[in-house]
């Protein structure tokens, strides 16, 4: 209990201080570029237009709603991590307890470090993850729609409570897991991308004679879990924008987006228009090729 408790209170502190930078990042997900292209640098000094990055977007919404317009959207998210915690630790720890090795379709006793064992622990680890994401998915489409309220500067989604209320009036449960099944998806296949390419690395690519190995692993955990978000982020920019799509908000409506009615069509739209790395990168951001920007719309077309 007390593991969990300093989780839930690490995890809410780190959350407070990445707020900003996922605030800024999902308005750009959703395509809204408020300030014009200009000329800057990339790596290598050369002079190239780009988009604002970071730092100019973040000034951008200060200028607009203050300092504390970088926290749109926190209460709902302190919730979601929140409770994700507690779910995922209590899940973690009924698997420990129930789950025998022939439920994950293991031997009695798998080596640790063999395949066997990675398998069981990812699967274990599934379980878990997926549990906290289904239960804490109806804050995460909460928090989402209060940010994109920035974009047509409503004031429909305002408190936790209030935004449950109508989310449930104007589209029913079914509201509350938008977006829902991407983010499963995306979620389950990093964590197996993650999981076994880090386990044939540490097998086939590095000894255990190697001084530093622990280190050496650890390090190459962290590059396969970079590689996996890489794969995997279509499926959460699919997710985040059918969170917003279409609830009645200027940021989810044409003519600012188009309507979807699933989540592959919005996949196969986003793949039409080339637009499946939107938001990925939060610095150096290229101009999108064949794009116009419309200044009254502050989007591209």
């Amino acid at each position: 209990m007390a593991d969990t408790c300093g989780q839930v209170l690490l995890g809410s502190g780190l959350t407070v201080l990445s707020h900003p930078l996922m605030y800024i990042k999902v308005l750009i997900q959703v395509g809204h570029e408020p300030l014009a292209p200009s000329l800057g640098r990339n790596l290598f000094g050369r002079q190239v237009s780009q988009l604002p990055g970071l730092f100019a977007y973040a000034k951008h919404i200060i200028k607009i709603d203050g300092k504390a317009g970088l926290f749109k959207g926190l209460g709902p998210r302190l919730c979601a991590g929140s409770i994700g915690t507690i779910v995922h630790s209590n899940v973690v720890q009924k698997c420990q307890e129930h789950c025998t090795p022939q439920v994950l379709g293991g031997q009695q006793k798998a080596v640790e470090g063999s395949l066997q064992h990675v398998v069981n622990e990812t699967t274990k680890e599934m379980i878990a993850r997926s549990c906290a994401t289904i239960v804490t998915h109806p804050f995460h489409v909460i928090t989402l729609r209060c940010m994109v309220q920035f974009i047509g500067r409503e004031t429909k989604y305002s408190g936790v409570f209030d935004s449950i209320v109508t989310v449930y009036r104007e589209e029913g449960v079914l509201g509350f897991f938008a977006g829902l099944i991407p983010r499963l998806l995306g979620d389950v296949l990093s964590l197996w991308i993650c999981n076994l390419l880090a386990h044939l690395i540490n097998t086939y690519a590095i000894d255990d004679s190697m001084s530093h190995t622990g280190e050496i692993k650890n390090c190459s955990q962290a590059v396969t879990g970079f590689f996996a978000s890489m794969l995997t982020y279509p499926f959460v920019l699919v997710s985040n924008l059918m969170a917003v799509n279409n609830c009645g908000l200027a940021g989810g409506l044409p003519p600012y987006a188009s309507v979807c009615p699933t989540w592959v069509d919005c996949w196969r739209h986003l793949s039409r228009e080339g637009n499946m790395s939107r938001g990925n990168s939060l610095f150096f951001r290229k101009l999108p090729a064949g794009k116009m920007y419309a200044v009254d719309q502050k989007r591209f077309f």
